[in-house]
């Protein structure tokens, strides 16, 4: 198993991102300014894409494990790595869907929820976005925190 960063034309992965981020205009937001990674396992299984926001303050924007391979471990793996990749990381964001699958595998990766952002699909996607056959309105935020014990 390799995780590599992708240094250029990380469009050619925009179809894995989608599967976490269903419109592309939305990843364009993001995509150019993050840092993507790529876990290769005999094939790429599973990307990321990461954003610095201020000092010590990341956030992950997109991670998405192929459909074939999730619940495999490949999600965790990617999020151990980013933690290790950054050092300097006291603060660890990401926002998700109102989904406990979802939220389950981020709470087993040591986050807690944070904040919600109200009407967050409904006000920045152009349809309606289903998880699991359930409409996701808010955004939750989810943060982790370094503690000496977090590692």
């Amino acid at each position: 198993m390799e995780i590599r960063k992708v240094m250029e034309d990380k469009k050619q992965y925009i179809d894995l991102l989608l599967l976490a981020d269903e419109q592309e205009n939305m990843v364009d937001k993001y995509l150019e300014r993050g840092e993507m990674f790529i876990l290769d396992d005999g094939g790429i299984k599973a990307e990321c894409v990461i954003t610095k926001e201020a000092d010590g303050i990341y956030e992950l924007k997109n991670i998405a494990v192929m459909a074939d391979y999730q619940r495999k471990g490949y999600g965790k793996r990617l999020i151990e790595f980013l933690f290790s990749y950054y050092p300097d990381c006291k603060t660890m964001l990401v926002g998700t869907g109102d989904t406990s699958d979802i939220l389950s595998f981020y709470h087993k990766c040591g986050f807690t929820e944070s904040h919600r952002i109200k009407n967050f699909f409904t006000d920045n996607y152009d349809h309606p976005i289903f998880e699991n056959g359930k409409q996701l309105v808010d955004m939750i935020y989810l943060k982790w925190e370094y503690r000496e014990d977090s590692l």
